[in-house]
């Protein structure tokens, strides 16, 4: 079996749903192949010759540098300096965006769209399928399955598809695959096929092209299809078997998943409760000690904990037993981190940054989302976390059913009135789920041109609509003074992925 990590995705981390499926097959003793072809896709297009139409100077100059910016974005000095690091990224981008713009499609590090064709519509997906060639990986990904499934006599391919920017490269390759071996069986699994399954207008349109989708945690279901019997329930997930030494980051960043679903799960239009995703957490125990074994396999210098929210008690875990080593992951903004103690405990276990889903600064639009936020706590927070040491990453949400001008007006001041606690900043526009229980109660109307879309435009009930959020943010919230600064502290590109590396690099 071949296990793989489809174009294209952020590259800075291996892929962690990957790694666990592959110590599921190891603890059962199933031959397997790992590849990341996000990661092989992308080195291919950064070192291919440059193209005729790249004759300007910048991408003259981003062809000429392209091996040095790739060990630049792999030394831990890049992270000292953000101009540094925005001109290695920014050129690393050019190269792949000239290396693909004459195939139609328009590849970033961590995006990939095409001019004529959308994620979003099955007719386009089955196109990409039927015309594999005509796809900007093809010459990477059609000698490099071939060779592995010659050399390793492969029977069963699974794809992990987590995003849209996977799509179309996954159909390509799976078309591949049913050209020129059609005996081979086909599963898709990820976070873009469980969205997929759990749409309750769901019908499949790839029958004959994918033999299997599985939706969640693919452990049970994949054992199921290969006829495994399972000897156990968890598995340690398998790094092993990967590039360690590749990826996009100065060292190996280990991600892990400490739980599958949110242990709150009551945030209205949550994807997360659109979907009825369960919360399934693994014994804290369970996870000290995996992390404890994998950080002796890897070596890393940053665990990344992806779970939606660590829970409170997780965190006191690390925080009693380790392996306190530098971590970052998500949380929800809790009485435990309105505990300066705690925070400081937290800082001393290895945390170094929390991404807080905070949303909004109005307590009207949090009661009304069901957040469980109270905005006099998550100032408490933020203070408590800086006066701690560990960075704070902020996501807003702006033009929810909640809120009209005077709330995010209030959101922006609370930013401004906290400028010094916060030190990263995540803004979004608010996307209702087509088929997320609150979507009802609203006038609805399509939002994208295609059967697999997951949201829904709707009326909003105060006017508040994309248009006028979107000219709020631009105008007034972004070109605040104090949002301004705290803005310019992204890192392109890789955002919330590389924004613990730079709190690193200045501890």
């Amino acid at each position: 079996m071949i296990l793989i990590h489809p174009p294209v995705a952020k590259p800075g981390e291996p892929p962690a749903g990957i790694a666990r499926l592959s110590g599921a097959l190891s603890a059962h003793n199933f031959i397997h192949t790992v590849l990341d072809a996000n990661l092989e896709g992308l080195l291919y297009l950064l070192q291919s010759p440059r193209p005729e139409s790249a004759e300007d100077v910048w991408s003259k100059r981003a062809y000429r540098n392209a091996g040095r910016n790739l060990s630049l974005i792999r030394d831990p000095d890049t992270y000292r300096s953000l101009a540094r690091y925005t001109r290695v990224v920014t050129d690393l981008g050019r190269v792949l965006e000239k290396s693909s713009g004459r195939s139609g499609a328009h590849v970033g590090l961590a995006n990939f769209q095409h001019e004529l064709l959308s994620p979003l519509r099955s007719r386009d997906l089955i196109a990409v399928a039927e015309q594999p060639e005509l796809n900007v990986f093809y010459p990477y990904f059609s000698r490099r399955l071939e060779s592995i499934i010659h050399h390793e006599q492969t029977q069963v391919i699974g794809f992990s598809m987590n995003y849209l920017s996977q799509a179309i490269n996954t159909f390509a390759m799976i078309g591949f695959v049913r050209k020129k071996f059609p005996g081979l069986k086909i599963i898709v699994g990820g976070g873009l096929s469980t969205s997929w399954l759990r749409t309750p207008l769901w019908q499949n349109p790839f029958t004959g092209l994918v033999d299997h989708f599985v939706a969640g945690p693919g452990e049970m279901r994949l054992f199921e299809i290969l006829g495994i019997e399972p000897k156990e329930m968890i598995s340690l997930p398998d790094y092993q078997t990967m590039p360690l030494h590749d990826y996009f980051s100065p060292g190996f960043i280990l991600p892990y998943s400490a739980a599958a679903g949110c242990f709150w799960n009551r945030c209205n239009f949550c994807p997360e409760k659109a979907e009825g995703n369960p919360y399934i957490p693994i014994p804290h125990d369970r996870v000290i000690a995996d992390l404890e074994i994998l950080a002796v396999q890897t070596a890393p210098v940053l665990i990344h904990l992806l779970d939606n929210a660590v829970a409170p008690a997780l965190m006191g875990a690390l925080i009693e037993k380790g392996p306190h080593l530098p971590w970052y992951g998500f949380a929800r903004v809790s009485s435990h981190l309105a505990d300066p103690d705690f925070c400081m405990a937290l800082k001393q276990s290895g945390c170094i940054m929390l991404k807080l889903g905070l949303e909004s600064g109005d307590q009207q639009v949090l009661d009304r989302m069901e957040k469980g936020i109270m905005v006099d706590m998550a100032s408490r927070v933020m203070k408590n976390l800086k006066r701690a040491g560990i960075a704070s990453y902020v996501y807003l949400i702006f033009g929810t059913p909640a809120e009209n001008l005077h709330s995010a007006r209030m959101t922006l001041e609370f930013v401004s009135k906290h400028r010094q606690y916060i030190d990263f900043l995540n803004l979004a526009i608010f996307n209702m789920p087509a088929c997320g229980a609150g979507s009802s109660d609203f006038e609805t109307k399509r939002f994208y041109d295609g059967d697999l879309s997951l949201y829904t435009d709707f009326l909003h009930p105060h006017g508040w609509d994309r248009k006028q959020v979107r000219h709020f943010l631009e105008d007034e919230f972004r070109k605040n003074p104090a949002v301004s600064l705290i803005l310019k502290n992204d890192p392109t590109v890789f955002t919330s992925n590389h924004a613990p590396l730079f709190v690193k690099a200045r501890s």
